[in-house]
C-alpha cells in the first residue's frame, strides 16, 4: 500500500490556481484508492477577477434554488453544472447527511462519515469512564470490530426526496374560523402527509417543513440509519485547541474533525446496533480535493438549524431588549455552577465539562450577536428595509393586504410576548431539572397514548416510540444527579427572588402558604425529591412508558407526582400556543409573500434544519473599520508562538514534534464568506469541482449577527483545512487505515 506523498508536495497543491486540481472524481472506481496529481502548467483563471470583486449577498439556498444561480456561478468559475447542486439524490449532495443537530458527509463507499470533533462529544462521553476519558484523549478504532456505538439516539439521515405540499397544507385553511381548530387542522394535515409517506417503508423518516414563514411547505423524505459508530476522533487538545478563548475568533488552529461510520443490517436495510451489521453503502461519497487558496470559489452544503432574517423590525427589537439579555444572564449563572462542578471528582467533572462547553458556546455566540446589534447599524438597516417595504406596499392598493398582515401580526406578537414574560420563571423551573422534564414527558406520553395514533401530538405517536426508548437509554448514561440538582436549584433560586413567583413556587416545592422561600427551604425540598425518587433508574422509566394516567396519579415518586400536578398547566399552555399559532398561520405567509414580491423572488428562506447550499470565496476580512485585513489561512508554523503547554493551548507532544520535523508548514484553518449558522457544524466545504477541501466548524464573532442580518463585510465561516486533517491523521495519530479508506496513497 502506498501512503501520503511528502507533505511538501501536498502543500504545493494548495499553491496552484483554481484550475490545478486532482485527478479523482465521480468516475473513479469506488473501491480503488485514488492519487493526487499536480498539473504541470496551471491554466489562467478567467473568473479570478470576478471572484475578487464579488460582494456575497448571503443566502442558505434550498437545493432547487441553485438552478437560479447557474449563470452567476458559471461566471465565478464553477466547474460543475448547477444542476448537480440542486439534486439531493445525486452527487455531491447525496453524500451530505444530517446527524440530528450537526452535518456530516460520506467519504468512502463503506459508510465512513466525516464531521466535527465537537459534534461527537456526546458519543465520547457515553463511552467514557472515570478511568478512560475519551472526551480528553480521543479515540481510534484499530479495526472495524473496535468501533464503538455513538449512542442509541444517534441517527444518520440520508436525503431521498423533497416534494412541494403547499396546497395540501394551506388550501381552504381560512374557512376554519376558530384559531386553535385551524392550528389543529394544520397539524392533522402534517401527520397525514407523514403517515402516507412512511406507510410500508420502515426505513424512511418523513417530515413536513415550512419555508418563508409558512408560505411554502415541503415533504422531506430521508433514509434513517440507526447504527452509528465512532471510528476516529483526535484528542481534545487537537479537536478543541484554543478552547473557549479562541471560540468565535480568528485566527484559529483547531483540528475540529472526527470520523463515524454508518451501519445497516446484512440485508442492507437500517437496523439497530448488532454485531452482524455491515457498513452502509452510500449513494455517493465525496472525494478529497487538493486544498484551496485565497479567492477560490467554495460551497458549503449542510443542515443549518435556525436563522431569523425575515423577522420584522419589532421582532429584532424584542430580541435585543429582552430575549438575548435574558438568555445571557441565565447562561452566565449556569457557567458558574458547572465550573464549580468541574472541580469535583469522577464522572461528574467529565459531564459538567461537556455541558459547560455547550453553554459557553451559546454564551459567546449570542453575546456576540447582541454586542454587534448594539454597536452597529444593523438594527437601523433592518428598520430601513421594512420602511422601504411599507412604501412599496402603499404604492399599490392591491398590496394593502401585505401591510395588513404585517400590522396584525405585530399586534399578535406583542400580546404573546406579554405572556412569555409572565411565564418565563415558571418554564425555567419546570425545565430546570432533567428528571422533572422526563417526568413531565412521561405524563404527557401516557395521556397521548390513550388517543388513537392519528390524533396524538407529533412526537408522541407509534412512529416515535423507538427513538423515545433509545432516548431513555441514552439519558441514563448522561444523567448526573449532582449536576441535575445544582442546575434545578439555580432556576428555583432565581424564581424565589421574584415575589410574583411565590403563588406557584410554594406548591411546587411542597411548602405551606406562608412558608419562607429561601435557600434553606429550597435545599430541604431538593433533599426530599432526590432522596425519594427512583426515576434515575432506566428500568423504572421504561416501565412508565406503558403506564396509564391512573397509575401515574398514584405514583409516590416526588418527580412523577409533581409532573402530574403540573400537567393541567402544561396542557393549558399547549392549547393557548395552538390558538396563537392558528392566528399567525394566516398572517405570516401573507407577509412573506409580500417580501418575496418586493425583493423579486430570489430570496433564501430562513434556516429550518433542512438541506441548504451556500457559496462564496476564500477571503480574509477587516475586523473593524480602519483595521488591517486578516489573512484567510493559518498554518502549523503558528504553533511555536501560540502553544503554552497549558489548556487550552496544549497541543500534544506528538503534534509539536511533527511540526518541528516538517519542512513546510501545513494549512490548519481557513476563512470564507459562505453563509452558515448552527447545524452547519461538520458541513463539507467543497471546491469548484465539488471536492472536499475543508470542514466548517465556526464563525467569527464579528459575523455571528448574520443570523438576523447578513453583513458581507465581516461575516466569515471558519473551516478546518482537509490538508490538516490528513496530516494529523498520519503524522500525529498514525491512522494509516483511515487514510487508505479515504483513498489517499
Amino acid at each position: 500500500m502506498q501512503w501520503l506523498p511528502p507533505f511538501a508536495a501536498i502543500l504545493l497543491l494548495g499553491s496552484c490556481s483554481a484550475g490545478a486540481r486532482t485527478t479523482h472524481g465521480t468516475g473513479d472506481p469506488p473501491d480503488e484508492p485514488v492519487g493526487v496529481v499536480v498539473d504541470a502548467a496551471p491554466p489562467t483563471d478567467p473568473a479570478l477577477a470576478r471572484r475578487q470583486a464579488m460582494t456575497n449577498p448571503g443566502g442558505m439556498w434550498m437545493p432547487r434554488q441553485m438552478l437560479d444561480h447557474g449563470a452567476t456561478l458559471a461566471d465565478l468559475g464553477l466547474a460543475l453544472d448547477a444542476v448537480a447542486l440542486s439534486d439531493v439524490t445525486a452527487a455531491p449532495l447525496s453524500a451530505v447527511v444530517s446527524l440530528g443537530g450537526c452535518t456530516g458527509s460520506f467519504v468512502s463507499p463503506r459508510g465512513l462519515i466525516i464531521t466535527n470533533h465537537h459534534c461527537v462529544q456526546g458519543a465520547l462521553q457515553l463511552n467514557s469512564t472515570a478511568d478512560d476519558n475519551l472526551v480528553e484523549r480521543g479515540f481510534l478504532a484499530a479495526t472495524p470490530a473496535d468501533e464503538k456505538p455513538a449512542g442509541a439516539t444517534q441517527r444518520v439521515y440520508v436525503a431521498q426526496r423533497m416534494s412541494d405540499v403547499t396546497a395540501d397544507m394551506l388550501d381552504g385553511l381560512a374557512a376554519t374560523a376558530d384559531a386553535r381548530a385551524r392550528a389543529l387542522e394544520v397539524e392533522a394535515r402534517e401527520k397525514a402527509l407523514i403517515a402516507g409517506c412512511e406507510a410500508g417503508r420502515p426505513a424512511t423518516k418523513c417530515r413536513v417543513s415550512s419555508f418563508f414563514a409558512g408560505h411554502e411547505w415541503q415533504l422531506i423524505e430521508s433514509l434513517e440509519i440507526r447504527d452509528v459508530r465512532l471510528v476516529y476522533v483526535p484528542a481534545r487538545s487537537i479537536g478543541n485547541y484554543g478552547g473557549e478563548i479562541d471560540n468565535w475568533s480568528w485566527p484559529r488552529h483547531t483540528g475540529d474533525f472526527a470520523f463515524l461510520r454508518a451501519y445497516v443490517g446484512p440485508d442492507g436495510q437500517p437496523a439497530d446496533f448488532h454485531a452482524d451489521n455491515v457498513p452502509y453503502a452510500p449513494p455517493s461519497h465525496l472525494t478529497l480535493g487538493d486544498g484551496v487558496v485565497a479567492d477560490d470559489l467554495v460551497f458549503v452544503a449542510g443542515y443549518p438549524g435556525k436563522t431569523s432574517r425575515l423577522q420584522s423590525s419589532a421582532e429584532l427589537g424584542r430580541m435585543m431588549d429582552w430575549t438575548l439579555p435574558r438568555y445571557l444572564d441565565k447562561a452566565n449563572e449556569k457557567m458558574t455552577v458547572l465550573g464549580a462542578l468541574q472541580a469535583t471528582p469522577g464522572d461528574t467533572a467529565v459531564k459538567a465539562g461537556v455541558q459547560r462547553q455547550s453553554v459557553q458556546n451559546g454564551l459567546e455566540k449570542f453575546g456576540g450577536i447582541l454586542d454587534t446589534l448594539r454597536t452597529s447599524d444593523l438594527a437601523q438597516r433592518k428598520d430601513a428595509d421594512e420602511q422601504a417595504f411599507r412604501a412599496w406596499a402603499q404604492a399599490d392598493a392591491s398590496r394593502q393586504r401585505f401591510l395588513d398582515a404585517l400590522d396584525r401580526r405585530a399586534e399578535k406578537l406583542a400580546a404573546i410576548w406579554v405572556i412569555e414574560h409572565e411565564e418565563d420563571a415558571w418554564k425555567d423551573a419546570a425545565a430546570g431539572s432533567t428528571l422533572l422534564s422526563q417526568a413531565i414527558f412521561l405524563v404527557r406520553w401516557s395521556h397521548e397514548r390513550q388517543k388513537p395514533d392519528a390524533d396524538r401530538k407529533v412526537g408522541f405517536q407509534d412512529r416515535d416510540r423507538s427513538l423515545v426508548v433509545a432516548g431513555q437509554e441514552t439519558f441514563a448514561k448522561k444523567l448526573d444527579v449532582t449536576i441535575d440538582r445544582a442546575l434545578w436549584r439555580l432556576t428555583l433560586t432565581r424564581a424565589a427572588a421574584d415575589p410574583a413567583s411565590a403563588s406557584w413556587l410554594r406548591p411546587m416545592l411542597g411548602l405551606g402558604k406562608k412558608a419562607a422561600i429561601d435557600g434553606a427551604a429550597i435545599d430541604r425540598a431538593l433533599d426530599r425529591f432526590y432522596a425519594k425518587t427512583t426515576l434515575a433508574d432506566v428500568k423504572v422509566r421504561m416501565a412508565l412508558l406503558d403506564a396509564r394516567p391512573a397509575k401515574l396519579k398514584k405514583s409516590k415518586d416526588p418527580f412523577v407526582a409533581l409532573a402530574v400536578a403540573l400537567y393541567p398547566r402544561v396542557e393549558a399552555m399547549v392549547a393557548r400556543d395552538e390558538a396563537d399559532r392558528g392566528e399567525l398561520i394566516l398572517l405570516s405567509p401573507v407577509h412573506a409573500e409580500g417580501l418575496l414580491a418586493f425583493t423579486g423572488g430570489l430570496v433564501a428562506p430562513d434556516a429550518n434544519g433542512t438541506l441548504r447550499v451556500s457559496y462564496g470565496v476564500v477571503r480574509g476580512f477587516r475586523p473593524s473599520p480602519g483595521a488591517d485585513s486578516v489573512a484567510p489561512f493559518t498554518t502549523t508554523a503558528d504553533f511555536a508562538a501560540k502553544d503554552t503547554g497549558a489548556d487550552p493551548f496544549d497541543a500534544p507532544r506528538a503534534l509539536l514534534d511533527a511540526v518541528a520535523a516538517a519542512t513546510t508548514p501545513v494549512p490548519v484553518d481557513f476563512l470564507s464568506d459562505v453563509d452558515t449558522t448552527g447545524g452547519n457544524s461538520g458541513s463539507p466545504i467543497l471546491d469548484a469541482r465539488g471536492h472536499l477541501v475543508g470542514l466548517h466548524f465556526d464563525r467569527n464573532k464579528e459575523g455571528v449577527s448574520s443570523e438576523v442580518y447578513f453583513k458581507a463585510e465581516t461575516t466569515r465561516s471558519i473551516a478546518t483545512d482537509i490538508r490538516y486533517v490528513l496530516w494529523v491523521t498520519r503524522e500525529v495519530d498514525h491512522a494509516d487505515h483511515v487514510l487508505a479508506e479515504l483513498g489517499v496513497r
